[in-house]
């Protein structure tokens, strides 16, 4: 379809300034997990990837959006 480009933010952290109680992004772990679950190539490392949202979640004491990272921490 020519989609190039996606908005996404490590953890799911943030908001939207334009909605109101908007509860966040859409995390990259998910969309890095599903890009690469389809066969495409994104250059990420999604183990890293996780340690970094895992890292910042836990900085600022507040738990990951991130499906994706919720069931691979769940399965070591």
């Amino acid at each position: 379809m020519g989609v190039r480009t996606v908005d996404s933010s490590c953890a799911g952290l943030g908001g939207c300034p334009f909605a109101p109680g908007a509860s966040g992004n859409v995390p990259t772990e998910d969309l890095v997990y599903m890009l690469l679950g389809t066969g495409m190539e994104c250059g990420v490392n999604l183990d890293k990837l996780i340690d970094a949202g895992k890292f910042i979640t836990s900085e600022l004491g507040i738990p990951s959006r991130s499906k994706v990272a919720g069931a691979l921490n769940n399965k070591q």
